[in-house]
């Protein structure tokens, strides 16, 4: 850790298809002063998923950021920031290939803030010790904070935070105070001589609601920076990328209707002329019920293609993208030479499979056009969570893969480095883009169009081919969930078990969970979507975040008889698994009568038309219940999943095969889609709305056996299941 930066080679945690990227190196002229505002922020990168999240905080402020590698020499930084902020990453400072940083770094005098990782890194420079905890933390939690720190200048004594750690701080470094604690860990070190500072929660999400406080306390009380950094600016910077990148040639850009891509589109536009964009919509085959009409109107409606057709092009290309093809040299992903989407289960693979057939369908539209492909740029509606997920080096040299998006693929990396791509939006986050557009003039059925993932209605469908044999883990999980759900019974039954428990939890949440065993008969049920990492086959994947790195781990249902349905108590129930149980990420409540029978098989899906039909119908459903009521804009976006599971059906019965799926509504709440939290029936949306939906769905499709509500916060579940 003490190594100066130069001496540094570290290895990059990746996907395996994508180990011989390379962390990017610094030297000393890498950046020239007139890059540098006076009051600007180094956010030194050790591959946190939130890295770009807190640099997005920092410009909230109205102060400019700058993200650089965590090697970074203290020459470099020396009088050109303000002050450094030290990120979370997917690594134990005690690994041997994590990241190091240059020690000097703690000896400009300048103020530094240390998150998660970075937290942990500052304790084990300066003589702590960091240990790996019997249990991690995931999730919001409370943590009791010493007001009198100035990081904490007017917060309350307790604080809700977001904490997703598995080591933590065993012996606190000399000359550091302890200024928070989460239950009997320290969450919070300051060394106020040396302004120097480290937070193991997050203060950069939105699931940290007093974050935005404490780094505004940082930023200006501590290391005194002045707000000069506006969105006036950006959008000038923005405009002037794409004049000096462009220059005399052309720009074409696939435009999916969504607010990300119309914005692009309207900026290259403003940027080069109408001459020199070509708007271009692709119908994959996985799109929503209607959705290609919509989208040709709704640009035609923008001043693109209202008389030059030419200039917008609509190919149905279902059958290209449904039976397409792609070479597999990741191991971990297969053993076939060629994968087809139609006969893929794999959700990464999928994703690849899609994101690399646009890259064809763009270059077959150039020559179609008779375009000299060197001429053209491709321009990407890429926003910088699309790049975080997918361990972008455009954005960290560290990060693990959350999900591959299908504009950020091998091809696309292939493409960008060759500077063939164009990505006004890179640094900007949803809601960010959302500002933009209001500023730009766009119509409101536009700004808060929901978002729809490039693959569709493919990355909705879990697929299954056929059953897979229990592990031993599987019988065990479900044991927990069945102690934790009758934990009163379990004090008896289980002393042993029920110690753990109760060390494992707060106070208060201890003490919930044991009225809500002695109140609700509520069953806990483990789904059978198990992950990699149980199984050597890849099956039904459920993708979340754990720390800063992806986990395809665990599904459990939730089920009650009790009327109306004690959403409270579910939602406290939900938050208390996922911190007990390592192996599940995501909670689910199944709608109707109390599930008795666990599910233990598939019924077989992949993504024939039959298939995609469903899955279409069902998220019509639901949203038309949405759009009836005037809720649309109730909530961010409201994924419509179909699960390859059957309920209800005699088990291990040959007479009742599993032929029926189920469907989980997923409406979630966020203003930038890195963290989310489920929609509440009864705050966020009407009760009688989300039975209205339940109801639709189970009268209009008798192929559905059951409706289900996603429970679970991001992190540690995705907003898309896989």
């Amino acid at each position: 850790l003490m190594e100066p930066a130069n001496g540094y080679n570290g290895y990059v945690k990746r996907f395996a298809a994508e180990r011989n990227f390379v962390s990017p190196k610094m030297t000393d002229n890498m950046e020239t002063e007139d890059e540098f505002l006076p009051d600007t922020v180094a956010v030194l990168d050790c591959g946190a998923q939130y890295g770009k999240v807190i640099e997005r905080r920092i410009t909230e402020l109205c102060v400019r950021s700058k993200m650089l590698p965590l090697h970074t020499s203290a020459s470099i930084l020396i009088n050109k920031y303000k002050a450094i902020i030290i990120s979370g990453g997917p690594f134990s400072v005690n690994d041997i290939d994590a990241p190091r940083c240059d020690s000097g770094i703690f000896k400009l005098g300048i103020p530094v803030l240390g998150i998660c990782f970075g937290f942990q890194l500052i304790n084990k420079v300066f003589g702590g010790t960091v240990e790996r905890k019997s249990y991690r933390e995931d999730g919001q939690d409370y943590v009791e904070i010493d007001a009198t720190c100035p990081l904490f200048k007017n917060l309350a004594a307790t604080e809700l935070a977001l904490l997703t750690h598995g080591d933590s701080i065993g012996a606190v470094a000399p000359s550091f105070t302890v200024v928070a604690k989460s239950r009997n860990l320290v969450a919070a070190i300051s060394n106020e001589e040396k302004r120097i500072f480290g937070v193991q929660f997050h203060p950069e999400v939105d699931l940290t609601p007093c974050g935005g406080k404490i780094i505004r306390n940082f930023l200006f009380s501590i290391a005194d920076c002045k707000p000069n950094y506006t969105m006036e600016n950006r959008l000038s910077a923005c405009l002037n990328e794409i004049k000096n990148t462009v220059k005399d040639k052309k720009v074409l850009i696939l435009c999916s209707g969504g607010v990300d891509s119309t914005v692009c589109a309207v900026l290259l536009r403003k940027a080069l002329g109408k001459s020199k964009v070509i708007p271009v919509f692709i119908d994959n085959g996985f799109l929503r019920k209607n959705e290609a009409t919509e989208v040709v109107e709704m640009l035609k409606s923008l001043d693109f293609d209202v008389k030059c057709s030419y200039y917008l092009y609509t190919f149905n290309k279902s059958k290209e993208f449904i039976h397409s093809t792609l070479p597999i040299h990741d191991k971990l992903l297969g053993a076939f030479e060629d994968a087809m989407l139609c006969r893929t289960c794999n959700p990464e693979m999928k994703r690849r499979i899609i994101g690399d057939t646009f890259m064809r369908m763009v270059k077959y539209i150039v020559r179609q056009l008779k375009l000299n492909m060197k001429e053209v740029y491709l321009a990407q509606g890429t926003l910088r969570p699309d790049l975080i997920e997918s361990a972008s080096q455009l954005v960290s040299s560290h990060a693990d893969t959350i999900k591959t998006h299908h504009n950020d693929t091998s091809v696309v990396r292939a493409l960008r480095a060759r500077g063939r791509i164009i990505e006004p939006l890179k640094d900007f986050h949803k809601d960010e883009v959302r500002a933009l557009a209001r500023d730009l003039n766009l119509p409101d059925y536009v700004i808060n169009r929901h978002p729809f993932p490039g693959p569709g209605l493919a990355v909705r469908i879990l697929c299954r081919t056929n059953d897979v044999q229990l592990p031993m883990q599987f019988i065990e999980t479900q044991n927990l969930l069945n102690k934790l759900v009758n934990l009163s019974a379990c004090q008896e039954s289980d002393p042993h078990a029920f110690a753990e428990i109760k060390n494992r939890l707060a106070g208060p949440d201890f003490e919930d969970l044991m009225d809500m065993s002695e109140s609700l008969d509520v069953n806990a049920l483990l789904l059978p979507l198990l992950s990699v990492a149980l199984l050597v086959i890849l099956s039904v994947q459920v993708s979340a975040l754990q720390g800063d790195q992806r986990t395809y781990t665990m599904a459990a249902a939730i089920t009650t008889h009790h009327l109306p349905v004690p959403w409270d108590c579910l939602f406290s129930l939900a938050r208390i698994i996922v911190r007990v149980v390592p192996r599940v990420n995501r909670l689910v409540f199944v709608f109707g009568k109390l599930v008795k029978e666990g599910v233990q098989n598939f019924t077989p899906t992949l993504l024939t038309s039959y298939v995609i039909d469903v899955a279409r119908e069902v998220d019509s459903l639901a949203h038309e219940v949405l759009k009836k009521n005037n809720l649309m804009n109730a909530v961010s976006q409201m994924p419509v999943v179909l699960l390859p599971i059957h309920f209800d059906r005699p088990s291990g019965s040959y007479d009742h095969p599993s032929v029926r799926w189920s469907v989980v509504l997923r409406p979630v709440v966020t203003q930038d889609f890195m963290t989310a939290v489920p929609a509440e029936p009864g705050k966020h949306l009407p009760t009688s709305v989300v039975n209205e939906m339940v109801s639709t769905i189970e009268n209009s499709l008798p192929c559905i056996s059951r409706v289900l509500y996603d429970l679970t916060p991001k992190p540690p579940g995705t907003i898309e299941w896989e």
